[in-house]
């Protein structure tokens, strides 16, 4: 680590501007405290209003940097190992839209996988790329989609020797890495780029006893949500490029494309500190949350009809490793779902998690978290495992993954396609024109342009009888479905 990364370059221009204090006259219209709710500022104080300005003399311009902005993304890269890197206002969304759209230029191949955020499907209908999908096994025990193989995307670039590109998602939701070397070596001896999606990965860089970055194996791209683990503001996130076959102009091109034009110092402003903070304190940090996370697991698992997951899966359905410090939870022996375990831990115990599936409920554990806050956890499911363990009854095994659907159209042309509005009911058989996501963690079971099968109706259909929060659907009861007019 080099010297200057105690620096805080964006932080302290706006300081520095600060303490010049010049009569304002431009955007945003507030001028500091003085125009804000007097109700918000009796609540949080005046200080940090007057870390929200706009591209001054001495605040650069996060979409044509060459002061501190630049500096600030530069020692990020530095610190994560990249060529380069930049700054993001508009979250991961935004960066994994611009890997798409940058590898599948001229509506060029990718490969993705079935488990990838609905931002890529984003990017490929802004981008126009038509996708090859990879489906992750599952997991049979604890229901969880798995890794993505190097074998897998061999055989995928025998079959689409085409394909410019591949985007993993390492680690998933629930900590879970695929093997990016091997994976890397794979994509490098077809010539093509790979991506990953490790929006909940950017500690795993401070510690021994996590997986290893993305960067660090091999990626060309990555795109980190700083926010999700470390010290930033939400929506605040980096995209890292160590790679000769990026083209460096193109991705910042598409960066313009689909960053907003009005860019929050305050989100900038935090990605400068929280890079600081990773530096001189990652490794501390981060020990600190793997340790409370390792603590928290040991006790649930002595729980009755209690269990967490750990590194007892690795090895299982392309599983390579996995963080730590997210803990899946099942209570399903004792016949709770992860919906319900969620929703009391809540009401009951004020315990709020991260989400649910059927079998799980996740719980991130960070640097920031306090032992207190393991307790409060662990104790309450001491107190439901106290009062449901007697009589519950181990719940049916989850439905399994549905086949893939058939792949019709692009997304993109499907989302520009002629539509109708059918009844739910009706749709089997006819070609989807809006996405169907389980949110979190926003994963489409269907994307724009399949066809809907039996199977995936059935699957979509039993979530939906449950209440699950469905993103996608223009209907947010899902009576209707919007599908290609045919």
């Amino acid at each position: 680590m080099k010297n200057n990364q105690d620096r805080l370059p964006l932080f302290q221009a706006i300081l520095d501007y600060n303490e010049k204090h010049p009569a304002y006259l431009r955007i945003p219209g507030h001028r500091y405290e003085k125009g804000i709710s007097k109700i918000w500022r009796d609540k949080v104080g005046d200080e940090i209003f007057s870390f929200d300005l706009t591209e001054t003399p001495l605040t650069d311009d996060l979409h044509h940097s060459s002061g501190p902005i630049k500096e600030a993304e530069q020692l990020a890269a530095e610190l994560w190992g990249a060529d380069y890197t930049h700054f993001l206002v508009n979250g991961s969304t935004c960066g994994n839209q611009a890997m798409v759209v940058t590898t599948s230029h001229g509506g060029a191949k990718i490969a993705i996988p079935r488990n990838a955020h609905k931002s890529v499907l984003m990017g490929l209908i802004i981008g126009g790329g038509n996708p090859v999908y990879i489906m992750p096994e599952i997991e049979p025990v604890w229901g969880l989609h798995g890794g993505i193989t190097p074998q897998q995307v061999e055989e995928m670039f025998e079959e689409n020797p085409d394909c410019k590109g591949v985007l993993v998602v390492s680690p998933t939701y629930y900590g879970i890495t695929s093997d990016i070397a091997g994976i890397a070596n794979v994509c490098h001896a077809h010539g093509a780029v790979l991506m990953v999606d490790e929006a909940h990965g950017a500690h795993c860089y401070f510690s021994d006893k996590l997986p290893k970055g993305a960067i660090e194996q091999g990626a060309d791209m990555c795109v980190q949500s700083i926010h999700k683990v470390t010290g930033s503001l939400t929506q605040s996130s980096m995209i890292h490029v160590k790679s000769d076959i990026v083209k460096k102009s193109q991705l910042e091109a598409n960066l313009t494309l689909v960053q907003s034009t009005s860019p929050s110092y305050l989100l900038t402003t935090s990605l400068d500190c929280a890079r600081h903070e990773m530096a001189m304190h990652g490794a501390e940090m981060i020990d600190k949350a793997v340790d409370l996370a390792r603590d928290a697991r040991e006790r649930i698992n002595k729980i009755p009809g209690m269990s967490c997951a750990g590194k007892e899966i690795i090895g299982k359905a392309g599983i390579h490793d996995l963080d730590e410090t997210r803990l899946i939870i099942s209570a399903d022996d004792i016949g709770i779902t992860g919906f319900d375990l969620k929703m009391m831990l809540f009401e009951d115990y004020d315990v709020d998690l991260e989400l649910a599936d059927y079998r799980n409920a996740l719980a991130i554990v960070t640097y920031a978290n306090e032992r207190e806050d393991l307790d409060k956890l662990v104790n309450a499911l001491q107190a439901i495992s106290d009062e449901y363990a007697a009589d519950g009854e181990p719940l049916p095994g989850a439905k399994p993954l549905p086949p893939q659907p058939d792949y019709v159209l692009s997304p993109r042309a499907a989302y520009f396609n002629d539509r109708e509005r059918v009844p739910w009911s009706e749709c089997r058989g006819r070609i989807v024109a809006e996405m169907i996501a389980p949110y979190p963690p926003g994963i489409p079971v269907i994307y724009q342009g399949e066809r809907m099968s039996q199977d995936v109706w059935e699957y979509i259909e039993e979530i939906r009888q449950r209440n699950g929060h469905l993103h996608g659907p223009s209907d947010p009861t899902l009576s209707t479905l919007l599908v290609i007019r045919e």
